[in-house]
């Protein structure tokens, strides 16, 4: 007579499954290590959000040096845009420079949707600030972001500063204008404003003690190329020093006109070392549509200065904590 196992052979293998399971929980296993979290979602506050964002941004550090090492080895032997021939280019310089900071708050463009624009990170941060400012370097006669700084905070005031125009553009409205102050003045990297010098030129400290300043929460800069000497010589003596930079913010159009690979990392080194971290890039498309042949060597970026205290990094005393955006 036939068994059991011979008339219902699927019983056969229902009993090899239960005795396959029942080792393999048996039987110690070496599982790979996966690491835990670093972060839950419970630890949303602002001081946990920022430590998230210095833990993401160590990793882009790391990869840029990898990256270099790929298509260098050294600095010097990597071009800013590699020429258009097989096999197809793998990069351009802006991929060694991500914009990988998280902003811990709110991040909105403000002012006109093509050139002109800047991405600020918490404006909320300032909106009720008693004593916000903001400097404007390049005004070229278009104020829509000053414009909307002003519509969306209540008292913060905006120094300007442009010698190739004689005032903010037309968008600033008259019952705010009274929060503006201009002055056909350059950013340079030393004073120069003698009676035979034709524009007069400042450093960012004189600016600020003429106006009584220690601290500017938002700083725009759009410089046509002068950003890399000026920066240079502005931030030395904080990077030497270790001191914190004087403003909570950088919103700058950068030029990479006549420039090597080499001289833009050792810039853009210099501007981390000062504590400063990109949250936002974008390619000036409309100067790469009138220039069809050439490369796309203007972006805007955005950076936040995590050194220090300020607004925009760290709550006020007596502040409570805002929700994640």
């Amino acid at each position: 007579m036939p068994g059991v196992w011979q008339r219902h052979p699927r019983y056969s293998l229902l009993i090899l499954a239960v005795l396959a399971t029942t080792l393999y929980l048996l039987v110690p296993i070496q599982h790979e290590t996966i690491a835990p979290p670093l972060f839950t979602m419970s630890d949303n506050d602002l001081p946990n959000r920022m430590q998230r964002a210095h833990h993401i941004y160590d990793k882009v550090l790391e990869d840029r040096k990898g990256l270099i090492k790929k298509f260098g080895p050294n600095p010097k032997d990597i071009s800013l845009f590699p020429e258009d021939k097989a096999p197809w280019p793998p990069y351009t310089v802006w991929d060694f420079f991500p914009a990988a900071f998280n902003c811990p708050h709110e991040v909105e463009r403000h002012g006109a949707l093509g050139d002109g624009g800047k991405w600020v990170c918490g404006l909320s941060r300032v909106r009720d600030k008693p004593d916000c400012v903001v400097y404007s370097f390049g005004i070229n006669y278009e104020s829509s972001f000053e414009a909307e700084i002003l519509r969306n905070t209540h008292s913060c005031e905006i120094w300007g500063y442009d010698f190739s125009v004689k005032s903010f553009g037309p968008e600033i409205p008259s019952d705010i204008a009274h929060r503006t102050h201009f002055k056909a003045y350059g950013l340079g990297g030393e004073d120069k404003h003698g009676p035979e010098d034709k524009p007069p030129m400042y450093t960012l400290d004189t600016l600020m003690k003429i106006n009584g300043h220690d601290f500017i929460d938002i700083l725009k800069i759009d410089i046509e190329s002068w950003e890399f000497s000026t920066l240079a010589t502005m931030l030395k003596p904080y990077v030497e020093s270790g001191k914190p930079l004087p403003f909570g913010q950088l919103q700058i159009e950068l030029h990479l006109w006549h420039k090597s690979f080499e001289e833009v990392l050792d810039w853009w080194q210099m501007l981390e070392n000062a504590g400063l971290r990109p949250f936002w890039t974008e390619p000036n498309l409309v100067y790469l549509n009138f220039n069809r042949d050439s490369t796309s060597d203007l972006a805007e970026y955005s950076f936040l200065n995590v050194k220090g205290h300020n607004i925009f990094i760290e709550d006020p005393p007596h502040h409570s904590p805002e929700p994640a955006q």
